[in-house]
């Protein structure tokens, strides 16, 4: 399984050669097998490459994440239909009825406002985690009574402190958003290798977003990710997202995650491969209406 994130933040020459990406920078040159690689990362304006690193990238289910001026990730370049059974899983998605639709997003949602209660318990913010947890016990189907957006303006705040918003330009919330631009192009990567139509999702429906079923995926992820940002960076810093900060936010892709259905544990994965285990899950709600997925959980160290 590829399990290698690549960070091009130089000016470099993209090359294949030997089954290998070859990278030529002024200071020598590097190579790295493609058959390790699950995200290329070119963080740079200067970079050049061949179609055929693109069209190769492709054929091996390597998402290549490009960014804007911003330096914020702003495209993803995936596979076209790898999937053998691609078809099948197209009309199996475009025909799940509305009832399933609701209760597999009750049960992403009820899992995302626990994950955010564990983090807060694992920081030390008992009586807002204590508020969550009950919260989630109250997740309706499709979650009508908006239990998502309660949760977050509790959580925010709680975590980040007294007046936080996620609407504020400042140093985590720069981090949360690179982090969980790199989680959603991981998502749809592994959605579109088993032959899902990302622009079709669960709860998320804008036209003009090609991943929603992506960014119905990674509700239960954040607050990981959240945890993750505020652990590596307890205080905020001055200068947002520099190449440190960013190789250590494409780091959590290679984190172990718990992962969890509903009969208990399934074990611990990198991310990379815990996102696989999640879409593998909605591919089999696909032939089933129970509305079991395997999720990631968010547990305390030892």
């Amino acid at each position: 399984m590829a399990w290698r994130s690549v960070v091009i933040t130089r000016p470099s020459w993209l090359k294949l050669k030997h089954q290998a990406l070859q990278v030529e920078q002024d200071d020598g040159t590097v190579q790295i097998p493609l058959e390790d690689m699950a995200v290329l990362l070119i963080e740079h304006p200067q970079v050049n490459l061949t179609a055929q690193v693109l069209s190769e990238c492709a054929a091996r289910q390597i998402a290549v994440i490009t960014v804007g001026e911003n330096h914020h990730p702003n495209g993803v370049l995936l596979a076209h239909l790898p999937h053998s059974r691609a078809l099948k899983v197209m009309r199996g998605q475009l025909e799940m009825g509305m009832p399933q639709r609701k209760q597999l997003w009750q049960t992403i949602i009820r899992q995302k406002i626990r994950n955010q209660a564990a983090v807060l318990a694992r920081h030390g913010h008992e009586t807002p985690a204590r508020r969550l947890d009950a919260l989630a016990r109250e997740v309706r189907s499709g979650d009508t009574g908006m239990a998502e957006a309660q949760a977050s303006q509790l959580y925010f705040p709680a975590l980040f402190g007294k007046g936080f918003s996620r609407k504020q330009e400042r140093f985590h919330n720069a981090t949360l958003n690179y982090g969980y631009t790199v989680v959603r192009a991981a998502l749809a990567r592994s959605l579109v290798a088993y032959g899902f139509l990302t622009a079709f999702g669960l709860h998320h429906r804008s036209e003009q977003n090609a991943f929603n079923l992506a960014d119905d995926l990674i509700e239960p992820f954040r607050p990981l990710l959240d945890n993750y940002v505020l652990e590596r960076f307890p205080k905020e810093e001055e200068e947002n997202l520099t190449p440190t900060v960013k190789a250590t936010l494409i780091g959590f892709l290679h984190e172990d995650v718990l992962l969890a259905d509903h009969s208990g544990s399934k074990g611990s994965s990198t991310l990379l491969a815990s996102i696989d285990e999640v879409v593998m899950s909605l591919s089999r709600q696909l032939e089933s209406s129970s509305g079991h997925l395997t999720l990631p959980v968010f547990t305390q160290p030892d």
